[in-house]
């Protein structure tokens, strides 16, 4: 049986502190995108990935592997920014089985309307909080988790 490698104290600080400020940035984000756009945090980084894929759109399992989530979450929050006309689906050209997830120019409005406010809460929240040098390392820090994570 492995040995378990406790946490001392400067590591758990550092959990405890990446806990507490992720959650806490989460929540603010999500708060301010209810409030001023009617979007969850996981619906305007739909409609993100949608914008930056262009009028080609991109495959819905590519969409959910590039977000993280479920495929069936993913179906979901597309199903209800379709219903408000933000986003379309529609068979795959290349795969029958396939479908793609488009932008509509109504979505393409409502991420413009959106994208200020987000953006300015999280410089309130995260990134104005903290120095260059701060963020550099910030960057390169969870850039590595994440890569480790990808492995």
């Amino acid at each position: 049986m492995k040995e378990i490698r406790w946490l001392d104290e400067r590591e758990m600080a550092a959990w405890t502190a990446f806990l507490e400020a992720s959650h806490r940035v989460f929540r603010s984000v999500e708060q301010q995108l209810k409030d001023d756009a009617g979007l969850s945090h996981p619906q305007y980084e739909i409609l993100v990935k949608l914008a930056a894929a262009g009028r080609a759109g991109i495959r819905m399992t590519e969409l959910a592997d590039s977000l993280i989530t479920s495929k069936s979450g993913l179906t979901y929050q597309v199903g209800q920014l379709e219903k408000r006309g933000l986003v379309a689906r529609r068979a795959c050209p290349t795969d029958v089985r396939g479908v793609t997830a488009t932008l509509t120019e109504a979505g393409r409005t409502a991420l413009a309307e959106a994208a200020p406010g987000h953006v300015a809460r999280v410089r309130e929240a995260l990134i104005d909080t903290l120095d260059r040098e701060e963020l550099a390392t910030l960057a390169r820090a969870f850039a590595r988790v994440g890569q480790r994570l990808r492995d």
